[in-house]
């Protein structure tokens, strides 16, 4: 039986960042599976990304997807493809995401952006750790990733995430397995 993800709902203090506000404001902040209706949610927060933030993401730029590249991030099968998206106020403001690997399907290939405004509150460490929770139970035993070597931010999580990470590096980007523990009842 196929572990399914539930909506779970926390409240994050938000940083408020570069807004002249001194202090965190709290938000109630909901994940849940991602579905095809978020196709639209998914563009909205292309759009609100930084230049910078998609690239790292995707590693070109990115400015006007297709609906067939939108219909596919928003279609995943939930299990051999899985991604949870964290909304506030029905807008998505973070998506973590896996595809198995075909030719290893112990691994599956990791992935996660944050909105610019919602980076450094701990909102992609919360998905991440869900993700890899319900990769774990799925019998995936590694997540697999490619980042930037100056991509700090991610390099960072996935080293305080696991201890046991591996990075290989070469000319600007970095290979990563990343094994994950499965929970035991």
């Amino acid at each position: 039986m196929v572990a399914i993800a539930t909506e779970t709902s926390v409240t994050f203090g938000h940083g408020c960042q570069g807004r002249g506000v001194g202090t965190d404001v709290e938000h109630s902040v909901t994940s849940r599976p991602i579905r095809p209706d978020d196709a639209d949610r998914l563009l909205r927060l292309l759009h609100r990304m930084s230049p910078d933030t998609v690239y790292r993401r995707f590693f070109s730029p990115v400015v006007r997807p297709s609906p067939a590249v939108l219909a596919r991030l928003a279609t995943v099968d939930h299990g051999d493809r899985e991604a949870l998206v964290a909304l506030v106020d029905d807008e998505i403001i973070a998506v973590a995401r896996y595809d198995r690997l075909p030719d290893d399907p112990t691994r599956a290939e990791m992935a996660v952006v944050v909105e610019d405004a919602w980076q450094h509150d701990g909102v992609g460490r919360w998905l991440v750790q869900r993700l890899g929770e319900l990769a774990a139970s799925r019998c995936v035993e590694a997540f697999t990733a490619t980042v930037l070597t100056d991509n700090d931010a991610i390099i960072g999580l996935i080293r305080s995430m696991s201890r046991r990470a591996r990075f290989t590096t070469v000319s600007g980007e970095s290979d990563v397995v990343m094994p994950l523990v499965r929970a035991t009842a």
